[in-house]
């Protein structure tokens, strides 16, 4: 790797410290890490953006600049899983549904490596994530560990897109890895035995993305990659396929900003 730089970076360029945006979007995700089935959405994407002196909201997601900038920043890593009618699901056909889920938690973000101009930049994301099932009676499930290198570029060959690339492993507690892929002996079949999922190691994920922000609009896709091989719970009788993509996209129109404007890196 090369040797770390924090020099100071380009002059910032003057924006308005609110954004916001509204549009839509489209995203394909299997019932969970492991299924061979898949499901599209529609979804409503809301554009946000504050440039705050401490707190940030933007394309790297929502922020708490706690420390130094140059080295380190505490931000909000947010996650989630989509809701699976077992009735719909061949392999857990007679089983529970699952609820859908929201991930929150803290992340620490370590800025490893940046560009003379601060357009390119390397960073080691530490989020950890505790999981919370949507539903009357929410449920914790567990925590979730999902580090990853992170190589974020902007305006890529001078054409105005962002594009960001990151990798890492994934761990879970035992009570995360249960409720997806755990067979109670009571819903046990000869095709379905019983399984009990421990904790540890979840596989690896990789991460691609591309933005761009118009003068009226914004346009954004991502795609993700995961593989299961020596994952904790590989055994599990519902894991169906070892390797999955995933993917998304959207689009989102400005509809008010800010008049004051506050000086801005990005």
């Amino acid at each position: 790797m090369a040797a770390v730089s924090f020099s100071q970076s380009a002059a910032a360029e003057p924006k308005p410290l609110w954004e916001i945006g509204l549009g839509v979007g489209g995203i394909v995700f299997p019932d969970y890490r492991g299924s061979d089935e898949l499901e599209v959405y529609p979804i409503p994407l809301p554009y946000a953006v504050y440039r705050g002196k401490f707190l940030k909201a933007d394309r790297e997601g929502l922020r708490g600049e706690l420390f130094d900038r140059r080295y380190a920043e505490l931000s909000v890593s947010i996650g989630g899983s989509i809701p699976v009618n077992s009735d719909d699901n061949d392999v857990r056909r007679d089983m529970p549904d699952l609820k859908p889920t929201l991930e929150l938690g803290p992340s620490l973000d370590l800025h490893l490596w940046h560009s003379a101009a601060s357009d390119m930049k390397l960073d080691l994301v530490l989020p950890v994530r505790m999981p919370i099932t949507i539903e009357s009676s929410p449920k914790a499930i567990g925590l979730l560990f999902a580090p990853r290198l992170n190589l974020d570029v902007q305006n890529i060959a001078a054409s105005g897109w962002d594009v960001g690339i990151g990798a890492g492993p994934l761990f879970a507690t035992s009570k995360y890895h249960e409720y997806f892929y755990s067979v109670a002996p009571r819903y046990a079949r000869p095709e379905r035995p019983a399984y009990e999922a421990d904790g540890g190691y979840s596989g690896m994920h990789v991460l691609a993305s591309v933005s761009r922000r118009f003068p009226g609009y914004w346009v954004g896709a991502y795609m993700r990659f995961d593989s299961l091989h020596d994952a904790a719970f590989e055994a599990s009788p519902l894991v169906r396929q070892r390797y999955a993509l995933s993917g998304g996209f959207g689009i989102a129109w400005m509809i008010g900003k800010s008049k004051r404007l506050v000086e801005a890196e990005e």
